[in-house]
C-alpha cells in the first residue's frame, strides 16, 4: 500500500482498500484527505461520486479541460467529480493544472493519517492541462504568454463533432470547415490563416490531397496553439497550429463501446478499450466503422479504423508507448465546385440544389489507405532532467477522382448556351503516395540560479523527411447541369481520363532542425521565455533540381500575475513554414516566413473562470496565392498582414452550468492591395452551454446549446475587382443526454434550423456549400 503525492505535494489523500464492498454501488466508503486544505468524500448516494468541500473557491488555471472520462460540477461550496468511464471503481482525477492548484484551506481532517504502509493508492489519470503544445514543457497555461486553447474529447463529441475540422467550432481565433464540410481535408483557419496540423508534437500532413483525414475519436484532446511556434515545432504556420493528443493506455482496464445512428444514413459502431496487463504494463484499442452517405449525392463516408497502443513503464522514471493506425477511407468531394451563376448568382432556371452531384457515380471518389507507427520515450534521470525521444513513420497512398464544371474562364458566365444550362465538365484523376519518418528528441533540465530563480531549460534536435508521388490527367465533356444525364459522363474503364497525358510529380524533403528554450521564473509570480532555433531544409523535386533553404527563428515572452487571478503577457515569436509541392512551371515552394506581435491578459479569480483576451500582430510572407493565368495552380507573391483581437471564456457557474463563449475580430490583409483576404471573414463568435441535472438512483441528464456566428467574406479577382460576397451565417446546435450506471443515450444536433448557406464563393467562379442539418443518436456502455 502507498500513498500517492498529488500536485506538487499540496494535497496527500489515501483511501481504503479497493475491495469486497468497496466496490459495491452506493457503499457510502470515503476518501480521505491528508492535508487540512480540503476535504474529500465518495458520495453515500451515487457511485463513485467524489466531493471535494472548501470554504472558499480553490485557484486552479482551469478546470475546464479534464479527461473525458470525468465530469466536474460546481456547486455551493462543492466541486463534485463524477466518474464517466467507469462507476464500478475509487479513481479521482484532481484539476490537471498541477503547478498553480493552491486550495484554501477548510475543516480538519475525518479521523487519523494512517501510516504510509496502510494508505491505498489512488490512481491519477488523466489531461494535464500543464503538458501541452505550447512549451514542450511541463508548464501551468496560466505561466504560458501565448494563448492555448485546449478541448478534451467530451467537449467536442459532446458538440456534434465527426471531423476534426468540427473541433474548432467553439474555439477563439477559428473558423471550422471554412469551405463547408469536406471528404477530403480539414479546412480550418486561425487568425486568418491556415494552421498545420500536428499529431503528438509531430507534423501530421505534409500535403494536400495526399492522405485522408485523421479520426478526432483516436484522440483525448485537441490543442490549439495560437500564434507562431516554429521555435519549437520548426515549420509551422504563422497562424497556429492544431496538435492531436492520441489515446494510449492508462494502466487501467477500462473502455466503451458505442452504437451511431444518424443523418445520411449514418451506420457506425465505435470502440475504446483500455487493459492493464500489469501495474506498469497496458494496452488499447480504438477503432471506428463507419457506413454512411453524405449531403452530397452518390458520395459516401466510409471508413475503417483501428489505433492499436501499448504503454511500458519498466521503471518509475521511464515510460514507453508504441502507438499504431491503420485507417481506410472510401468517400468522395462533399465540394461539387457549383458556378456561381447558379447558386450565389441567379440563374433564369432557378437555383442549383445543395445535394447536388455533377460527377461519374462510381468512379468519383475519394479513397485513402493509411498506416503509421509512433513511439514514444520519457525518461527522467532525476527530478530535474528529462529526455523525451518521439519518432513516427507514415505511409499512405489514395486515389482522388473527381469532375467539377469548369466556371473559370468566365465566372459570370460559365454556361455554353443562350438557356444558360450546358456547360463544361472537367474530369480530374489523380493517385498520391506519401511517405514520411520524423522525430523529435529533446533534454529538459530544471535548475535554480538564486533563492527566487528558477530555470527550465531545454535543448533539442528535430528531423523529417517527406516524399510525395502524384500521377495526374484530366478529360472533358459537357452536361446539362440543371438535368444531369449521368449515364452520358464517361468513366474511362475506371482509371485516369487520358492516362497517355498524365503528369508526375515527384517531390522530396529533408529538414533538420536545431532548438533551445530558457524558461525562468521569478518568485513564482512572472515567467520570461526565450527561445532560438535553426532549421535547414533540401528540396528535391524530379526535373526541377534541388533547393536548399535555412531559417533561423527568435521568440520571446513574458508573463506575469501582477495581482491574483491577473497575468498580463508579452510575446515576440516567428515563423518559418515548409510549403511541399511545385509552383505550375514545376518549381519547389520555398518557405513562407512571419512574425507576430501579442498582447493579452489571462484573467483566473477562481476555480471556475478562466478568460484570455489578446490583440495581435501578424506580418507573412512568402503566400502562395491563385495565379492569375491558371486559377487551378498557384504562385508565391507579396506579403499579408493579419490584425486582431481575441477573447475567450470558460466559466462554470453554480447548479451545474458550464458555458463557453468567444469572440475574434481579424483583419488579414493583402499588403499590395489593402484588401482583406480571401474567404476570411472579420469576425467570428460562439457560445456553448451545458447544464446537467442528477435525478437519483446513478442517473444523470445532460442538456447543451450553442451558437456560432461566421461573419461574411470576400474573394477578389478579374470578375469581381470589388469584390464577390459570401453572406454570414449563425448555425445552432443542440445536446440531450441521459446516463444511468455505465450506459449513456446521446443525441446531437448541428445546424438544428438546417439554415441553408454557402461557407465560401471565389471570384474564380465556383461556392461551396455549407453544412447541412445533421442529427445523430449514440447509444454507449461504459465498463
Amino acid at each position: 500500500m502507498r500513498l500517492i503525492r498529488i500536485l506538487k505535494s499540496r494535497v496527500l489523500i489515501d483511501a481504503a482498500p479497493r475491495d469486497g464492498n468497496r466496490n459495491r454501488p452506493g457503499c457510502g466508503s470515503h476518501l480521505v484527505s491528508r492535508t487540512p486544505d480540503l476535504k474529500i468524500r465518495e458520495s453515500a448516494h451515487f457511485p463513485s461520486h467524489f466531493i471535494l468541500t472548501y470554504r472558499r473557491i480553490p485557484k486552479v488555471n482551469t478546470i475546464f479541460a479534464i479527461a473525458s472520462e470525468w465530469h466536474f460540477s460546481y456547486s455551493a461550496g462543492e466541486l463534485i467529480i463524477i466518474r464517466k468511464r467507469d462507476v464500478m471503481k475509487t479513481k479521482l482525477l484532481l484539476a490537471a493544472a498541477a503547478a498553480s492548484l493552491a486550495v484554501p484551506a477548510l475543516a480538519e481532517d475525518q479521523g487519523p493519517p494512517r501510516s504510509e504502509s496502510d494508505a491505498k493508492e489512488i490512481i491519477v489519470t488523466g489531461t494535464r492541462l500543464d503538458e501541452t503544445a505550447g512549451l514542450k514543457t511541463a508548464t501551468p497555461l496560466i505561466e504560458t504568454p501565448q494563448p492555448i486553447t485546449i478541448i478534451t474529447d467530451d467537449t467536442y463529441l459532446s458538440q456534434g463533432a465527426v471531423s476534426i475540422a468540427d473541433t474548432l467550432r467553439y474555439a477563439s481565433g477559428a473558423v471550422a470547415n471554412a469551405f463547408g464540410p469536406d471528404g477530403r481535408v480539414d479546412s480550418t483557419r486561425i487568425r486568418g490563416i491556415s494552421p498545420l496540423q500536428f499529431r503528438d508534437g509531430m507534423r501530421d500532413i505534409y500535403s494536400f490531397y495526399a492522405s485522408i483525414r485523421a479520426d478526432p475519436y483516436n484522440f483525448s484532446r485537441v490543442e490549439i496553439v495560437r500564434g507562431p511556434a516554429s521555435v519549437l515545432f520548426g515549420n509551422g504556420s504563422i497562424g497556429g497550429l492544431v496538435n492531436l493528443v492520441s489515446k494510449v493506455p492508462t494502466f487501467e482496464t477500462g473502455g466503451e463501446v458505442a452504437v451511431r445512428y444518424g443523418s445520411f444514413d449514418r451506420k457506425e459502431i465505435l470502440a475504446d478499450i483500455d487493459v492493464a496487463a500489469a501495474d506498469n504494463l497496458g494496452a488499447r484499442v480504438v477503432g471506428r466503422f463507419r457506413d454512411a452517405d453524405t449531403q452530397t449525392n452518390f458520395i459516401q463516408d466510409d471508413r475503417v479504423m483501428l489505433a492499436p497502443s501499448v504503454r511500458w513503464a519498466p521503471t518509475a522514471d521511464t515510460d514507453v508507448t508504441l502507438i499504431g493506425l491503420y485507417q481506410e477511407d472510401d468517400g468522395g468531394s462533399v465540394s461539387q465546385f457549383p458556378p456561381l451563376v447558379g447558386t450565389l448568382l441567379p440563374n433564369p432556371n432557378g437555383q442549383l440544389p445543395n445535394d447536388l452531384f455533377v460527377g461519374k457515380p462510381g468512379w468519383d471518389r475519394y479513397d485513402g489507405r493509411l498506416a503509421q507507427g509512433t513511439g514514444l520515450v520519457e525518461h527522467r534521470f532525476n527530478e530535474d532532467v528529462t529526455l523525451s525521444v518521439k519518432a513516427r513513420y507514415i505511409d499512405s497512398d489514395l486515389t482522388y477522382f473527381s469532375h467539377y464544371p469548369n466556371s473559370y474562364g468566365n465566372p459570370l458566365n460559365p454556361y455554353l448556351d443562350d438557356e444558360q444550362r450546358q456547360i463544361e465538365l472537367t474530369a480530374s484523376g489523380n493517385y498520391a503516395e506519401l511517405n514520411v519518418f520524423s522525430t523529435d528528441n529533446n533534454l529538459q533540465w530544471k535548475l535554480g540560479t538564486g533563492s527566487n530563480v528558477e530555470h527550465t531549460l531545454l535543448a533539442g534536435v528535430d528531423y523529417s523527411w517527406n516524399e510525395v508521388l502524384k500521377t495526374a490527367s484530366y478529360g472533358s465533356t459537357v452536361i446539362d447541369i440543371y438535368d444531369i444525364d449521368y449515364d452520358a459522363i464517361p468513366d474511362y474503364d475506371g482509371g485516369l481520363p487520358n492516362p497517355e497525358t498524365a503528369s508526375f510529380t515527384d517531390v522530396a524533403q529533408d529538414q533538420l532542425g536545431f532548438y533551445f528554450q530558457d524558461q525562468v521564473r521569478f518568485w513564482d509570480r512572472v515567467s520570461v521565455v526565450l527561445g532560438v532555433r535553426r532549421d535547414e531544409v533540401n528540396t528535391k523535386a524530379a526535373g526541377a533540381g534541388t533547393v536548399d533553404h535555412g531559417a533561423t527563428s527568435f521568440r520571446a515572452g513574458i508573463i506575469g500575475e501582477i495581482v491574483p487571478g491577473v497575468s498580463p503577457f508579452f510575446s515576440y515569436t516567428e515563423s518559418f513554414e515548409i510549403i511541399s509541392g511545385t509552383t505550375a512551371d514545376g518549381s519547389p515552394f520555398i518557405p513562407k516566413r512571419g512574425r507576430q506581435y501579442e498582447a493579452g491578459v489571462k484573467f483566473h479569480p477562481d476555480a471556475a473562470t478562466i478568460i484570455t483576451a489578446t490583440a495581435y500582430d501578424i506580418e507573412e510572407s512568402n503566400r502562395p496565392v491563385s495565379d492569375p493565368n491558371n486559377p487551378l495552380e498557384q504562385i508565391q507573391i507579396g506579403t499579408a498582414s493579419s490584425r486582431g483581437i481575441e477573447v475567450e471564456a470558460t466559466r462554470r457557474l453554480p447548479d451545474n452550468y458550464d458555458i463557453i463563449a468567444n469572440y475574434s475580430y481579424n483583419e488579414a490583409e493583402d499588403d499590395a492591395t489593402g484588401r482583406q483576404l480571401d474567404n476570411v471573414p472579420k469576425t467570428v463568435a460562439s457560445l456553448w452551454g451545458t447544464k446537467t441535472f442528477f435525478v437519483g438512483n446513478g442517473a444523470s441528464l445532460r442538456f447543451g446549446a450553442g451558437v456560432r456566428h461566421v461573419g461574411e467574406n470576400f474573394s477578389y479577382g478579374a470578375a469581381f475587382p470589388d469584390g464577390l460576397r459570401t453572406p454570414s451565417n449563425t448555425l445552432v446546435d443542440a445536446l440531450a443526454e441521459l446516463r444511468w450506471e455505465q450506459w449513456r443515450l446521446s443525441v446531437n444536433a448541428t445546424n438544428l434550423f438546417g439554415e441553408d448557406y454557402y461557407a465560401a464563393c471565389l471570384a474564380r467562379g465556383d461556392c461551396f456549400v455549407g453544412e447541412d442539418r445533421n442529427i445523430f443518436a449514440t447509444l454507449s456502455y461504459d465498463f
